[in-house]
């Protein structure tokens, strides 16, 4: 894609400048400077030219590189992506004091930006600030000793990114600060960024021998291939090149992910495959696992992902068909794709329910329930109910998932950018918009940390990643900078004691929670994960906070209890395939009417939220409550409590409590593609009153919904409010509404 010039030609710089600021006078000859301060003259010293610089993105691959601002050559420069923050550094190779930064802006600048110094690249002091900056050239005294200096960039002048043609540092004529850096004061020593992903990150590369990988591969997956409940947690990660002759099996807790900047970068000539031979061809309950980032050329020219819920298929390239049935077309329960792209056909099969979002197919084979395409060139055309296809042109918000991959040989984390009215997915014309994160600004969380080590270093202001494993904590971690990246690899699993919320979210913009599972305590806690504190009120229109291949669990593992799941109070924010699941099935004494207790899987307070691919299930209350006005959800997969003793017990009017509450007060919501069944098997004379319940509005829009009695175990009177129903019999045959009211 050839991206259009805002390119001006190079400012001339004059040969000498004098200026006073702050008591200092500095005068610029040919790029270098003396400094008077108090009447004393100092050497000042050019310090970053020629020395590796860094940035959060580049606006073109290949050009407008970091390192063009430090090369001493006023006709290049480096120029970022089109969004904000952006950041470009310099590494000086060792602490220095410096005096000055000066920067020679093109036409696209930034208005609000900092400068800041580190020791380690991952703790920022901040020694200059400004929101009102107009551009051109600015020299800029400072005072501050650190090895890397960068400018970060909060807001643009223009619609384009920021483009430097110069990033100069002087060091040797000032003095070390004496004022406090601006960042908020931390409470313990620093936490360093950066270091091991942990022993169960397990990597391979093209030089491994085939039979070594293989026999890595199979021994996990022997391991966790009925592991449903078990405390091992793995990602298996592929460095960028070809491997042959693989079949990597998917067992519970396990990612397959690739390395590479996009998903070609890692061919994997074999088949990455989920089946359900472990419960005799039954894949219903084929969670948790996960494969990302990765080509794909399967030996029999189809690939089998057979999973339920809480198993995403991201950024994958299959170069063939794909199979999400089981071997013999067993049962299936539902999942997810997105910004992938499949070759052949998308194959459902015995699949009841599914959905995919910004990816590329060339057909779809078969519908049972609910199949749901949002963004997806080659879907099949709207036809629900017959057969029961919801398809949508495009995802009106959405950004995809941060990934990690290895930048030049080194761990990083990719955020892709936000996009409005999406379709397709987001590398076809090469790489995905975004900027880069280097894993020395994350800390690398491992079981065993507290959560106050972990607070620790948020407060510093690094991203968190968690190593595989399970993390309990006695107090809740609080991320409270804009833009922070929170992502757990191989499942990482937060379990709060004592009854704290494990994790909030303040009122930000743009931090991004990915790949996490929620396991809930034996007390109760309030909520597992908290999205703005209660009266959000800012708009985060432009940067939305997003919440992704993010999992709840009560009970099943351990007796757990919650009162409530997901609570979301932050405007705008986005929620991309999640499954909230209070536990039918489990270990012994983890799950029971009063024993596993959950009143509600996800509260949505704030204003205009999108969500994409909701699974929640068997919570005793309103399993979604919608308060929000100007909601939108695009698929929801819902079973209602199994375990009502009756009607009377499961609420004191007899009626039951529908899957999905917009509440009475709301006046503008929208949803497609909802559905809601029942299975009371503990007493199936259970009746529910409905599916879903919501006001009568001209604002209040419904579309493609169904209810199912499995097997005829309970009835589901209505679909929606007093329209449609009932949904009963053995049969197992839906009821639709196509539209409501």
């Amino acid at each position: 894609m050839t991206i259009p010039s805002h390119s001006a030609p190079p400012r001339r710089r004059s040969a000498w400048r004098l200026g006073a600021i702050g008591g200092l006078v500095a005068a610029v000859v040919g790029g270098y400077a003396i400094t008077v301060a108090n009447g004393a003259e100092a050497a000042e010293t050019l310090l970053s030219q020629g020395k590796p610089a860094t940035a959060s993105s580049t606006e073109a691959p290949n050009a407008y590189r970091a390192e063009e601002a430090v090369d001493g050559n006023p006709g290049t420069r480096w120029s970022s992506t089109f969004s904000d923050p952006q950041w470009l550094q310099v590494d000086l190779g060792s602490s220095s004091s410096i005096t000055r930064v000066e920067l020679n802006w093109e036409t696209a600048a930034a208005k609000a930006f900092q400068i800041q110094v580190s020791d380690n690249a991952s703790n920022w002091n901040t020694i200059y600030s400004t929101t009102t900056s107009t551009g051109g050239d600015q020299s800029l005294n400072v005072n501050g000793t650190g090895r890397y200096v960068r400018m970060y960039g909060t807001q643009r002048t223009t619609g384009y990114g920021y483009s430097l043609w110069e990033f100069k540092v002087f060091g040797g004529g000032g003095t070390t600060p004496t004022t406090p850096p601006t960042t908020p004061p931390t409470s313990g020593p620093p936490v360093p960024g950066g270091g091991s992903l942990g022993a169960n990150v397990v990597v391979f590369d093209p030089g491994m021998s085939t039979s070594a990988i293989q026999s890595r591969a199979d021994e996990i997956f022997r391991q966790q291939e009925s592991n449903q409940f078990g405390t091992q947690r793995y990602v298996l990660a592929f460095k960028p090149g070809t491997y042959n002759g693989l079949n990597i099996q998917v067992g519970f807790y396990t990612s397959v992910v690739g390395l590479g900047q996009n998903p070609q970068d890692v061919r994997i000539n074999g088949d990455i495959t989920v089946d359900a031979g472990w419960f005799d061809g039954n894949a219903t309950q084929n969670f948790w696992r996960s494969t990302e980032n990765l080509s794909v050329y399967p030996v029999n020219g189809t690939d089998r992902w057979a999973v339920s819920q809480a198993a995403p298929f991201r950024r994958m390239d299959v170069h063939g068909n794909l199979n999400l049935a089981p071997n013999g077309y067993g049962w299936a329960s539902g999942g997810y794709i997105a910004d992938s792209r499949i070759a052949g056909s998308e194959g459902q099969y015995s699949q009841q329910q599914w959905f995919t979002r910004n990816s590329q197919i060339q057909s779809n084979t078969n519908a049972v329930w609910n199949q749901m395409f949002v963004g997806v060139p080659g879907a099949p055309a709207q036809s629900f109910p017959n057969p029961p296809y919801t398809t949508i042109g495009s995802a009106p918000v959405i950004r995809e998932k941060p990934y990690l991959y290895q930048n030049g040989g080194n761990y990083a984390v990719f955020v892709p950018n936000l996009q409005t009215n999406a379709s397709g997915v987001t590398w076809a014309n090469g790489n995905t918009p975004g900027s880069s994160i280097p894993l020395s600004q994350f800390y690398v969380a491992k079981p065993g940390d507290s959560a106050a080590t972990i607070n620790q270093a948020l407060a510093q202001g690094l991203n968190l990643i968690f190593q595989p494993g399970v993390y309990h904590v006695n107090q809740t971690i609080n991320v409270t900078r804009a833009n922070t990246v929170v992502m757990g690899l191989g499942y990482a699993t937060i379990i709060p004691d004592n009854g704290v919320t494990p994790m909030q979210v303040a009122d930000v913009d743009g931090v991004k929670v990915a790949g996490l599972l929620f396991d809930a305590g034996t007390t109760n806690s309030a909520n597992l994960l908290v999205v703005g504190p209660n009266g959000s009120s800012a708009n985060h229109a432009s940067n939305p906070t997003t919440v992704q291949d993010v999992f709840f669990r009560i009970g099943g593992s351990i007796a757990g209890k919650a009162t409530n799941s997901l609570l979301v109070n932050s405007n705008n924010t986005i929620i991309d395939h999640i499954w909230a699941w209070r536990a039918d099935h489990g270990n012994g004494g983890t799950y029971g009417w009063n024993v596993n207790t959950a009143a509600t899987g996800l509260t949505v307070n704030g204003q205009n939220v999108t969500a994409y691919g909701l699974f929640v299930e068997h919570y005793q209350k309103y399993e979604v409550v919608w308060n929000g006005n100007g909601g939108r959800t695009y698929f929801l997969q819902n079973e209602q409590p199994y375990d009502p003793p009756s009607n009377a017990a499961w609420r004191s009017d007899g009626t039951g409590y529908a899957a999905y509450k917009v509440a009475d007060s709301v006046t503008s919501h929208e949803a497609w593609g909802l559905g809601s069944y029942c299975y009371f098997n503990v007493n199936p004379s259970v009746h529910s009153a409905r599916g879903f319940e919501v006001p009568v509005n001209s604002g209040v829009k419904m579309h493609n919904l169904l209810t199912v009695s499995l097997g005829g175990n309970g009835v589901i009177d209505h679909v929606i409010n007093n329209t449609g129903g009932p949904a009963q019999g053995t049969d197992t045959v839906p009821v639709y509404v196509v539209n409501f009211p």
